[in-house]
């Protein structure tokens, strides 16, 4: 069939299906994009002639709708994606944040973005970045580092074998991430003759390898021989559905569980093996049993520095590592013992063991007297309202299944800390990049893949700013969302963090009036503005049976925060400073620093 390169590969991913556990499913949902002079004639035409086979959702900016379609792909716990195009020049290296999110978070997303002609003939073109010393370099170089998977399709017919290598690491548990296909402008409009194979149905295969066997007889003797063991469940529990295998083998040994924040909702939050979150952002229940830990288990976690404390939250000498990950390179961290798997298959594979009464009953207690402080912090019913107010009064609206949202600021880690999550896809935090103006885009792009459930917003004033524009896409789509948006006048969480260092909060403060609530109005949203708690639930109620986009807007103090509850977190103070609070702060530093350790 003699098809343009544009029209092939927009074939092609129409005609993509993943299958795991006998389940298939298409993978492409559709695709996001902005249209240029450097993808109008090729991808655009190809979407525009064929509507039928990829849906388009125009958006308003090219980084929102990569985070758009992150969050459709974890909702779908990496069996599903949505392609991304834009033209060339700005529109593709707006791109690049949402390729770096996507890549740092292990989730897939397919970037198609313009490039200048393959031809060079009219060269330089508008936008067209000229290196002296090289003659095929453009802008989009700059997607190599933050993607898993980068090729520049020169030619038409390279359509086929770039579009093969992209799904293979679309599909890999292991290897996803963002993959970006650079596609010249001439050469999306040039034509081929397509292969047929090329365009038939293709199922990839999402499998669940065990680890060597030599290594899983290592980690269960390990396991047995530990007397206060602890899990920490990271997101590779939730993306591999292993929920139900940590649950069984939590109450079969009863080890205890710390949740990161990708696998916060590994465990309902209570359950008694369920510590909560552990880490920077933790609870004293998950970071005290932590302290004290011989063997820690980590199921499908990185290991970031906000789980670890900045390597403070393990303290016995004797500490050792296993660790369960599809990705060697995790699984090897800490010096653990590697198992190179599947969560859940591996998580059937480790039985015969179990702790002693005593320690189940510590746990059990610990995890008691923490949801007692969560409701303590919940019912706090000040104006203006505390933080933990508003996530409380969220959490109360919200049923099991629906789904709450956040991305960066201080919110992320109040919600790690707080939030009662009683459903494995409950809880959306992205904070492996934690990138401002994720919250609305990603919120579109979960509600796209779950249209059952209720998305939740949560955004702050700060973040909110970043990136509103795809709340007129939310409305243009007829999308529902339910956005809360927190005005504390600045970047509370910066500003706090700030002050802790000694600087008082420098650059961290909104001094204009700006009336957020009406820009959201502006852009097409329901808006409601609470000033107490009773308001807040009372929008809340409301806003379930309205269609749409609502948004909350509510006022918050920017200086009650939640405790640390014993965790800390390595941020460089100056060592030389003429300010006294500065130098008071690093004698703190210096000190808590001692605690870092290797883990060899």
């Amino acid at each position: 069939m003699r098809l343009t390169a544009a029209q092939a590969l927009v074939r092609f991913l129409a005609a993509q299906v993943v299958e795991r556990d006998g389940e298939q499913r298409r993978f492409f949902g559709g695709c996001f994009g902005i249209f240029g002079h450097g993808n109008v004639a090729g991808i655009g035409q190809a979407l525009h002639e064929r509507p039928d086979l990829l849906r388009f959702i125009p958006a308003r900016n090219e980084q929102s709708m990569v985070h758009a379609a992150v969050g459709y792909a974890r909702q779908l716990n990496r069996l599903g994606a949505f392609a991304c195009t834009s033209s060339i020049g700005p529109g593709a290296t707006n791109m690049v944040t949402g390729a770096a999110l996507a890549t740092v978070n292990r989730l897939p997303v397919l970037l198609l973005p313009g490039d200048v002609f393959a031809s060079r003939l009219p060269d330089p073109v508008l936008q067209q970045l000229e290196v002296p010393g090289r003659g095929d370099v453009s802008v989009n170089d700059c997607f190599i580092p933050v993607s898993r998977y980068f090729d520049r399709i020169a030619r038409p017919e390279q359509v086929v074998p770039a579009a093969l290598a992209a799904m293979r690491i679309l599909t890999s548990p292991a290897e996803t991430g963002a993959v970006t296909l650079a596609f010249p402008q001439d050469v999306q409009a040039e034509a081929l003759d397509v292969p047929a194979e090329f365009l038939e149905e293709r199922v990839w295969q999402v499998p669940r390898p065990l680890p060597d066997a030599a290594a899983l007889a290592a980690a269960v003797d390990a396991i047995r021989s530990a007397r206060r063991p602890l899990v920490v469940a990271g997101g590779g529990v939730i993306y591999s559905e292993a929920t139900d295998a940590l649950r069984a083998f939590c109450e079969r040994t009863g080890i205890p569980v710390g949740e990161t924040q990708a696998g916060k909702g590994s465990l309902p939050y209570d359950h008694p093996s369920n510590l909560g979150a552990i880490g920077a952002t933790g609870t004293f229940a998950a970071n005290r049993i932590a302290a004290d830990a011989d063997l820690v288990i980590g199921i499908g976690t990185r290991y970031s520095d906000f789980t670890t404390a900045s390597k403070t939250a393990f303290r016995n000498p004797d500490v050792r590592f296993v660790n369960v990950n599809v990705a060697e390179f995790d699984a090897a961290k800490h010096a653990g013992i590697a198992l190179v798997g599947d969560a859940r298959a591996t998580l059937e594979q480790l039985d015969g063991f179990s702790v002693e009464d005593g320690y189940r009953e510590e746990c059990a207690r610990l995890a008691r007297e923490w949801d007692a402080e969560v409701s303590c912090l919940y019912a706090v019913d000040e104006a203006p309202l505390a933080q933990s107010a508003v996530i409380g009064a969220v959490n109360a609206a919200a049923r099991p299944q629906d789904v709450v949202v956040c991305a960066a600021g201080s919110m992320p880690g109040d919600l790690h800390k707080l939030w009662r999550t009683r459903d494995p896809k409950g809880y959306h935090v992205e904070y492996g990049y934690s990138c401002m103006g994720y919250e609305i885009p990603g919120g579109m792009g979960i509600k796209l893949a779950a249209p059952e459930r209720d998305v939740y917003v949560l955004v702050g004033d700060g973040s909110y700013l970043m990136l509103p524009g795809e709340l007129v896409t939310a409305v243009e789509q007829n999308v529902k969302l339910t956005i809360v948006l927190v005005d504390n006048r600045g970047y509370a969480s910066i500003g706090s963090l700030s002050r802790s260092l000694g600087t008082e909060g420098f650059g961290t403060a909104l001094t204009a009036e700006v009336d957020l609530a009406a820009n959201a109005a502006s852009l097409g949203a329901r808006v409601v503005r609470a000033e107490s708690l009773a308001e807040l639930r009372d929008a809340l109620e409301e806003s379930k049976d309205a269609g749409g986009v609502t948004v909350i807007a509510v006022a918050t103090d920017r200086a009650r925060g939640v405790p640390g509850y014993e965790s800390w977190w390595d941020v460089p103070v100056a060592e030389v400073s003429e300010t006294a609070t500065v130098r008071a702060a690093r004698e703190e530093y210096e000190h808590a620093k001692l605690s870092e350790r290797r883990f060899l």
